[in-house]
């Protein structure tokens, strides 16, 4: 349970409570329990309207939240999953495969972490390896080969940071896809599900129209890790989580996210079936959309797009002789 849920889950356990209680004893009123029941409405109202940047990254880090195999399974009629990237293994971390969402062919590339101990050990809690992202890559080129639309769904903490990355080439690997996706001549939709972590999320989120969710987060690192280089304190995260700006109408205000894909109130974790229909819907109009532009102007707009990003204006004050 979430820090700011807790008032919420009181209320909620003493209602079932009273109700349970008034089956064999009715003390209690249908009107009353109506009341009651609007009151909790407010509750949660007043209560998810106030979330503070780092309660929205809880959310985006909760347990229960939809992750990509949840999107796969619920999005899409058919999915037939590729393996491997030719070269050293086949990480787990990532999922790619061609699918088919409302009737349409996408290659589906996917960052997953796990849903209990079990899977997200196997799965690395989404930390991609760089054998994960040329499984990426390859899935994408094979992708524009038969001319596929692309959706990429981001959700990790970062790649994977330990020695046996950095010895099979993990920085070399995010920027080679980078400049591949940058190049792709084939429509790339970006759907950021829950955190958008670092190099380990840009490594798969070069695309022509990028949409996330409404309590997910993109950013150059983690708040955590933010607060630990600057404070030296990990403490601050709070602080840290405020002054990145790291959400969707921060990142859509800045050019870098172009759409925001409501949630229900509280999270997607709270009804998952909403965000499912959500990210459908946000597919099929972009790709209907992205369609009708000629390969040749749209990869120069996607270009474009991420050469443009970081701008920023000096006004000048006066002159300092």
């Amino acid at each position: 349970m979430l820090a700011h849920e807790k008032e919420i889950a009181e209320y909620e356990k003493t209602l079932k409570l009273l109700k349970e209680q008034n089956q064999t004893n009715a003390l209690w009123s249908e009107e009353e329990f109506v009341h009651f029941e609007t009151k909790l409405d407010s509750l949660k109202n007043k209560v998810y309207s106030q979330l503070t940047p780092w309660d929205r990254v809880a959310i985006s880090r909760h347990p229960a939240r939809p992750k990509s195999l949840d999107y796969i399974r619920n999005i899409c009629e058919e999915f037939t999953e590729i393996c491997g990237d030719r070269l050293f293994a086949d990480d787990h971390a990532v999922i790619a495969g061609i699918a088919l969402i409302g009737g349409e062919k996408f290659m589906v590339i996917a960052q997953e972490k796990g849903s209990d101990t079990e899977s997200r050990l196997h799965r690395n809690f989404g930390m991609m390896h760089p054998e994960g992202y040329r499984k990426a890559i390859r899935c994408m080129e094979l992708a524009a080969k038969f001319n596929i639309p692309v959706l990429s769904l981001l959700d990790t903490p970062g790649a994977y940071p330990g020695l046996s990355a950095e010895e099979r080439g993990q920085g070399w690997a995010i920027a080679h896809n980078m400049w591949a996706m940058s190049r792709l001549q084939t429509p790339i939709i970006i759907v950021l599900i829950g955190e958008g972590c670092s190099g380990g999320a840009i490594g798969m989120g070069v695309g022509d129209v990028i949409g996330m969710l409404e309590h997910s987060y993109y950013s150059v690192i983690s708040p955590e890790g933010c607060a630990s280089i600057l404070w030296k304190d990990v403490k601050k995260n709070q602080q840290a989580a405020e002054a990145l700006k790291i959400h969707v109408e921060d990142l859509i205000s800045f050019g870098i996210v172009d759409d925001m894909i409501p949630e229900p109130l509280g999270g997607a974790h709270l009804d998952p079936a909403f965000v499912y229909k959500g990210v459908k819907e946000f597919v099929l109009e972009k790709w209907s959309f992205l369609k009708e532009i000629p390969l040749e102007a749209l990869v120069e707009r996607r270009y474009q797009k991420f050469r443009k990003l970081g701008e920023f204006v000096v006004e000048e004050k006066g002159s300092l002789l």
